[in-house]
């Protein structure tokens, strides 16, 4: 039995896609979350073998969700349930640590066959997501080291150039701070760089401190 956690802000889709999965011999929805926040407790909390995850949501949206179960749970296989194409949402979704990425207008049985592809280790993305990601490889990729850095990973770089501890910056972004220390680590790692001394040397250098 494949266990199901699904988030999702409407609940009339969430009612209507787990009606039909549970229908199903083999998938189980062992949870549902209305946002973010939830999700990351309830996936962290039931460990299920699929997470199906909504990208605008109220509290914490899914790619922030997406990236905080990831770190705490690099194992998680989530797929992405989105209506939205954009490269602002596709690349930070796959990049936060989403296996697959399918869109609302798919048809329950198409999620249900995502999910037993995903599940089995496969990777699930819409055509017009691989043809972005085909086009993304194809363009000349700058090297500038901190443009890999999450949105995240920057305003803590940036709170990092201010002084403040991760204590200090877990207090003022309201996340953990097993978190910030997460986040730290791949701002070093990205950076090229040994310690916080160093990181907040690279921000100065190449102006990325307004």
């Amino acid at each position: 039995m494949i266990t199901v956690l699904f988030a999702d802000d409407h609940e009339m889709v969430r009612i209507g896609v787990s009606a039909y999965l549970t229908a199903q011999s083999d998938i189980e929805v062992i949870a549902e979350a209305s946002d973010g926040s939830k999700a990351v407790e309830l996936a962290l909390q039931h460990r299920p073998d699929i997470i199906l995850m909504d990208l605008v949501m109220k509290e914490m949206d899914g790619i922030e969700a997406t990236r905080l179960i990831v770190e705490e749970w690099p194992e998680a296989k989530i797929i992405i349930v989105t209506s939205f194409l954009d490269d602002e949402k596709v690349y930070p979704a796959l990049e936060a640590g989403a296996v697959s990425y399918m869109l609302k207008t798919s048809k329950a049985e198409e999620i249900a066959k995502a999910i037993r592809s995903t599940y089995e280790g496969q990777s699930i993305l819409e055509p017009e997501v691989t043809g972005k990601i085909m086009n993304k490889m194809r363009t000349p990729q700058s090297h500038h080291l901190y443009e890999q850095l999450t949105a995240r990973e920057m305003e803590i770089l940036l709170l990092m150039t201010e002084g403040k501890t991760n204590q200090e910056i877990s207090d003022q972004l309201f996340i953990a701070l097993k978190t910030v220390k997460v986040h730290v680590s791949n701002i070093l790692g990205k950076l090229e760089v040994h310690d916080r001394t160093q990181a907040v040397i690279y921000a100065f250098k190449h102006d990325l401190v307004n």
